[in-house]
């Protein structure tokens, strides 16, 4: 058995019997496993209060193969970073026949890519930031003469800023490559872009309404995204009307771009002329307490039930052949 992908096929669910047996997958060994705990543990809380039958499964803890010992008919992915967000266990459950929400493994793979991101990204015309790839200490030289200071460097395909440095003074530059080296065998350099930063959140490919982001550290960085109380989250975001839909528009294109389905976040910073650049698109964003797309979703009326209620409808699009 295995699935083929329908977009025809999801539908406005009425009842929870409809979804049949629900595994959340959270967990996972990624260096985002603290995040993903906490995020499918909530998803989890969610379902079972609308009367959804789920079951939490964490994928480091058992086998895959134990959904079909489960007899589980869909899952709900809250996997985070390398082996949950990157298409493998989307793969994994094509071969196994058993639908799941959002990305596929196309758009998966390719939205924890970050360099692939952009590079599809800008061939579409899709503004995204100068960049350097740091393969060896020369490009070091290169990064600092294209560039400038400050920059930001950054692992290839980790979320969660995982693994991100500012870069004030050439000689941090090293050890901000070895940092990211750590946990990535791809890293890259841009330059620091000190505009807002804004995300959109999408939801059965309709843009939510943008969030601006303000933190007093450094950067919106790990620490910031899920355990700071003194981040701030503006919705509406302040943006005029034309703004807020050239920046929805921006989200869904490069949403559609790296092939990416269901529900998800298109991450920007503003320019100094106010032009949004890309930063990345997130396939299986946070859902903590401090999470963006469940504020985006209240902002458009939809509750933290709903929304995990609406992604799972998105699993409907795979469908078994």
């Amino acid at each position: 058995m295995r699935l083929r992908y329908d977009l025809r096929s999801v539908y406005r669910v009425t009842q929870p019997a409809d979804f049949g047996q629900v595994a959340v997958l959270y967990g996972g060994s990624s260096a985002e496993r603290e995040v993903s705990l906490i995020s499918g543990k909530a998803v989890t809380a969610g379902l079972m209060r609308r009367g959804i039958e789920v079951t939490g499964f964490d994928p480091a803890q058992r086998p895959l193969s134990d959904l079909r010992t489960l007899k589980i008919d869909r899952v709900w992915i809250a996997l985070h970073g390398p082996g949950g967000e990157d298409g493998t266990v989307q793969g994994a459950l094509e071969f196994m026949g058993v639908p799941y929400t959002g990305s596929g493994v196309m758009g998966s793979a390719i939205g924890m890519d970050k360099l692939r991101t952009k590079r599809i990204a800008q061939s579409l015309g899709i503004p995204s930031a100068e960049f350097v790839v740091l393969r060896e200490a020369h490009d070091l030289d290169v990064a600092l003469e294209r560039l400038g200071l400050p920059m930001i460097v950054k692992p290839g395909s980790q979320g969660s800023s995982v693994g991100m440095t500012r870069v004030e003074k050439a000689q941090e530059l090293p050890e901000a490559w070895n940092s990211a080296l750590r946990v990535d065998p791809v890293v890259f350099a841009e330059p620091w872009i000190t505009g807002g930063e804004y995300t959109v959140a999408i939801l059965q490919d309709q843009a939510l309404p943008s969030i601006r982001i303000e933190t007093p550290r450094t950067f919106y960085d790990y620490e910031a995204k899920y355990f700071r109380d003194d981040t701030r989250y503006l919705c509406p975001s302040g943006l005029s009307v034309m703004a807020e839909e050239h920046l929805a528009n921006l989200a869904l294109a490069a949403f559609g771009a790296i092939g990416a389905s269901g529900w998800g976040r298109a991450d920007f910073m503003m320019d100094e002329t106010g032009r949004p650049l890309l930063l990345e698109v997130n396939t299986v964003p946070g859902m903590t307490d401090h999470s963006l797309v469940p504020m985006a979703a209240r902002a458009r009326g939809i509750d933290f039930d709903e929304l995990v209620w609406q992604v799972l409808e998105t699993s409907f699009a795979r469908v078994r052949i």
